[in-house]
């Protein structure tokens, strides 16, 4: 099974779409993902991941299913006290790292008290249950094909909510995911989870980030603030 995650086009966010440029860069993932032999399109509730999940869809002649689970995930403190950076988990993940810190990052209190906890447990649990329906079941920190699949599918989605799966189903820890594994709008990444040997799946990246069909020139703005 292959999974090709592809993050949202430019935003417009405050109606929740996608810019003229968005749309142009939409089009162009389409034309990318035109020879890949996709079974099913899926995407983020969220307009702009629709929107941009719309283009491919077409081409290849499916509907976009909905998957709620993959919604942008949100931060900020789980309780009174206030969490540095208003809880940004970008910039808490590069602190945390800077830091030395990121050994059990999951009871730093950067994440231990951020809603965005919250978001990553419950997209960790519908994930795996996705892949179930594969016949992908999660067992420790990999996973076991009780039934073959040789089914290619398109995800797309967020910033937030991508860097939940890369960093579940890949087993590494979410903050080093967000700091050392960026990407950007309409880029393409796939994630192979055939067996290699037997039933046992260590999932593997086939490609990460490729833009190349975007034709532009990238300059990238580190999310980190000062």
């Amino acid at each position: 099974m292959r999974i090709i995650f592809v993050r949202h086009g430019e935003p417009d966010y405050d109606n929740d779409c996608l810019t003229t440029r968005g749309i142009d860069q939409a089009n162009k993932t389409a034309v990318r993902l035109h020879n890949e032999d996709i079974k099913a399109v899926f995407s983020s509730p969220m307009g702009r991941a629709v929107e941009t999940a719309s283009y491919t869809a077409k081409d290849h002649g499916k509907e976009v299913r909905i998957l709620d689970f993959m919604h942008e995930i949100d931060w900020g403190s789980k309780n009174k006290e206030p969490l540095e950076y208003d809880g940004h988990p970008w910039t808490l993940a590069y602190e945390l790292i800077r830091k030395g810190q990121i050994d059990n990052w999951k009871d730093h209190h950067f994440f231990r008290d951020n809603i965005c906890m919250e978001y990553y447990d419950r997209l960790s649990l519908e994930v795996d249950g996705f892949l179930e329906g594969y016949g992908l079941v999660r067992e420790g920190d990999i996973y076991r094909a009780i039934r073959r699949s040789e089914d290619t599918v398109a995800i797309f989605a967020h910033g937030g909510s991508g860097a939940v799966i890369l960093s579940h189903i890949l087993d590494l820890p979410f903050p080093y995911v967000l700091t050392a594994m960026p990407y950007g709008v309409c880029s393409v990444s796939i994630l192979n989870l055939t067996p290699l040997n037997g039933d046992i799946i260590i999932p593997r990246i086939e490609l990460y980030n490729d833009m190349n069909h975007l034709g532009e020139v990238r300059k990238e703005k580190l999310r980190f603030e000062k």
